[in-house]
């Protein structure tokens, strides 16, 4: 016999899942353009996109939570998932680089991002516009040393960059 789940039920499913950060990743990187972004960069640029007020920038996307620094060291996984399904849809394309492999939005995302107006949809595109501006007034290595001082240890976990897989 199959059950139903409550209606409040079904959006547990939905929270940090596969989608929700594949979104988050097509919304970064398009408002980024025509910047790339490598793995390491982009879990760190999630974390930001959710939390920015721990960077002084607009409300943050999720509440505050003791311990959510930690978070950067369990969402590598769920990051790569969700570029995965989304180049799979054809919104991020993933580049070879010389210092290896990045990820960039596909020529797609814009559309996509505009048909986004949810609430949170919208917050999300201002948390990822005071992203990108940050990383072009401070330059990419810039904003990370920024952010690496915000975090203190927990950047360690991200300090190389360009992985190969």
């Amino acid at each position: 016999m199959d059950t139903v789940k409550p209606a409040g039920d079904q959006f547990g499913d939905l929270f940090n899942s596969r989608l929700e950060a594949g979104v988050r990743a097509v919304v970064v990187l398009e408002a980024i353009r025509p910047e790339t972004i490598d793995l390491s960069e982009m879990v760190l640029f999630d974390h930001i996109v959710v939390h920015t007020a721990d960077f002084s920038g607009p409300p943050s996307l999720h509440v505050d939570v003791p311990g959510r620094h930690g978070e950067l060291l369990v969402r590598r996984q769920l990051i790569e998932a969700s570029l995965q399904m989304m180049q799979r849809c054809h919104l991020v394309e993933e580049i070879d680089q010389e210092d290896g492999l990045a990820w960039r939005a596909s020529d797609e995302a814009a559309a996509f991002v505009e048909l986004l107006e949810t609430a949170y949809s919208m917050r999300l595109k201002v948390c990822a516009s005071w992203l990108a501006d940050e990383v072009r007034q401070r330059s990419k290595a810039g904003f990370k040393e920024y952010v690496r001082e915000q975090l203190g240890d927990w950047g360690e976990a991200f300090s190389s960059y360009g992985e190969r897989r």
